[in-house]
């Protein structure tokens, strides 16, 4: 065993993963892993599928062969559910809602982290004075950070990060990576698709090409 393995599980792992649309492929197979303290920088270009994995790694559509694994074990919806963050493309708030109601909504259905502040998650994005404005009436980049205030509250120990430096100024692509790092050093795990346009966030991390072929740290 080298210095660096790791003793545990991995916190994710997939095998032989591939997902079929109407018979066709958009995928796989794929084999991969993240433990925590870790990032997966997830590459590809346009219609690659890397949102069609995030969105089977999220449980939101079935995968057609393969298996996924949390801690080395088969996940239930329900722990599916506490233990995977999902940042989409669709940011999915509540238009009518306040941002800091859009917040409550979230931990509402995800949990909370211990001493965490909703108003201070908004603080941290770059949100303050934007607790009582509807989420329709912020800008795209505004509505990005909203989600990233999300992401500081629910306890979920993985991050499934679709595009997440989209729609951000420099100082948003900053904050991107300085949570990305506080959440990694914590123990937890990121995934992150992207075209190759940004750094990685200054974190250990492993790289997996959407052809199948993935490196131990990049």
């Amino acid at each position: 065993m080298t210095p660096d393995a790791p003793a545990s599980p991995p916190l994710l792992a997939a095998r032989g993963l591939r997902f079929l649309r109407n018979e066709e492929p958009v995928f796989g197979p794929l084999d991969f892993e993240v433990h925590g303290g870790e990032a997966l920088l997830v590459l590809g270009g346009n219609g690659a599928g890397k949102t069609t994995l995030l969105r089977v790694l999220a449980g939101l559509l079935a995968l057609s062969e393969g298996e996924v694994l949390l801690d080395g074990e088969t996940p239930t919806r329900d722990r599916l559910a506490l233990a995977v963050a999902y940042l989409g493309h669709h940011l999915a708030h509540k238009g009518e809602l306040t941002a800091l109601e859009n917040l409550a909504f979230a931990v509402g259905l995800g949990g909370q982290r211990p001493r965490s502040s909703l108003t201070q998650a908004l603080a941290s994005v770059g949100l303050a004075g934007y607790e009582d404005t509807p989420a329709r009436k912020l800008s795209a980049g505004q509505k990005k950070r909203l989600s990233l205030a999300r992401l500081l509250l629910v306890p979920a120990r993985l991050w499934l990060l679709d595009e997440p430096y989209a729609n951000l100024d420099l100082d948003g692509i900053t904050l991107v990576n300085r949570m990305i790092r506080k959440h990694v050093g914590e123990g937890g795990a990121a995934l992150i698709t992207t075209h190759g346009a940004y750094a990685a966030p200054p974190v250990r991390t492993r790289t997996l090409s959407m052809n199948g072929e993935a490196s131990r740290y990049g």
